[in-house]
């Protein structure tokens, strides 16, 4: 394992309850009937997509969704928390798409990343660009989130394997996420055909898989990035509470399951140190569990107050967190749009509005409007 860089010593958060009511605004149908939707993306032409769950497509067509048909799909793993999970179009070519999915049976399974093609009103030429290594047996901790950055790099979650009593390798699933010779609770960098960025940080050291950017994570949901200052966020479901934002920088390590503020589910006992040199803190903890899933950055001008602020999805909480920050990306406070469902995404779109799926057998894309 490649030894742990030293960061700046950052104020360890504090675990809080839910933050204050937002005020200034209200939630929107637009339109329902997804069976759980999970991720939102827009083609240049202002067309939005949505994944569902079970393996299904669907794009919005005034106020009704309709199913696109995706020739060679591999077959979806989705009990539990397997899902096909997102989407992102291509930044420069948006008919070329890239989903992310859980695939196998219960046991054995994995996360992967599909690339096809978007003409005509179906997905044709669909290929497997990447595999996560090892495989894993169980329902849980798929991710997985995609982010294209400006090099033209794609940045993809892959969750670290499942809970205890779950074992991978001889160690527990969990444990995955320290280990450098697996995908498993990592944050992977690719390029556009699925293979490793040449300048990754472990790209050439033995025993270290070249894909990984940064490394000891539970389960991440939630991916954006601030286009002005560059900076990449992440929110995580911790274990039984210890949710995380954490700010991402290459080759960093940030702790799990050695550092959590979260504890075991049985047991309730803590799991290991609440902060430890070499490893980032997180930015953010929420204590009882927010259940963090999509993440958005907003700069719109619809809501000018709101701009610079992180917009963090809530399943247990059934609420969208607003994550108000500094110029040096210090969480100054938050507040929460309490939506009464939970919220499997949220993105921008490029109305300027913010938009959430929520989390339900009849999902429904909600629009965030001023009051």
């Amino acid at each position: 394992m490649a030894a742990a860089v030293a960061l700046p010593a950052y104020a360890q958060p504090e675990p809080s309850g839910p933050p204050p009511e937002a005020k200034g605004w209200r939630a929107v149908t637009v339109a329902e009937g997804i069976d759980k939707p999970w991720g939102l993306a827009w083609l240049p032409d202002g067309r939005l997509l949505v994944t569902a769950k079970k393996g299904t497509l669907h794009v919005l067509e005034g106020d009704r969704f309709t199913e696109i048909p995706v020739d060679g799909l591999p077959q979806v793993f989705s009990e539990g928390q397997g899902a096909l999970m997102d989407i992102a179009p291509h930044p420069k070519d948006g008919s070329r798409l890239y989903l992310t999915m859980s695939t196998g049976t219960e046991k054995e399974n994995r996360t992967i990343l599909v690339r096809g093609r978007f003409e005509n009103g179906r997905v044709t030429g669909l290929e497997t660009l990447f595999r996560a290594e090892p495989a894993k047996e169980g329902t849980q901790h798929f991710g997985s989130r995609l982010l294209w950055l400006p090099d033209g790099t794609l940045l993809m979650t892959i969750g670290d394997g499942g809970n205890p009593p779950l074992r991978i390798g001889g160690m527990l699933a969990r444990e995955q996420a320290q280990n450098l010779d697996s995908h498993l609770g990592s944050v992977l960098r690719l390029t556009e055909d699925g293979q490793p960025a040449g300048d990754n940080p472990f790209s050439g050291k033995g025993g270290v898989r070249p894909e990984i950017w940064t490394y000891g994570h539970r389960n991440i949901q939630g991916l954006t990035r601030d286009p002005q200052s560059g900076r990449i966020w992440a929110n995580e479901h911790g274990p039984f509470g210890g949710d995380e934002l954490n700010l991402l920088e290459r080759g960093r390590n940030y702790g799990w399951p050695e550092v959590t503020l979260g504890r075991d589910y049985k047991t309730r006992e803590p799991i290991g140190r609440t902060s430890a040199t070499g490893m980032v803190d997180p930015r953010a903890a929420w204590t009882p569990a927010h259940a963090p899933s999509g993440l958005a950055y907003y700069t719109g001008d619809r809501m000018p107050d709101w701009r610079g602020s992180l917009f963090s999805g809530g399943l247990a909480s059934e609420d969208i967190r607003r994550i108000v920050l500094d110029g040096e990306g210090t969480v100054v406070r938050q507040e929460r749009l309490a939506v009464g469902r939970r919220v499997r995404d949220v993105k921008q779109g490029p109305d300027g509005f913010l938009y959430a799926v929520t989390d339900e057998d009849n999902g429904r894309l909600l629009r965030i409007e001023p009051e």
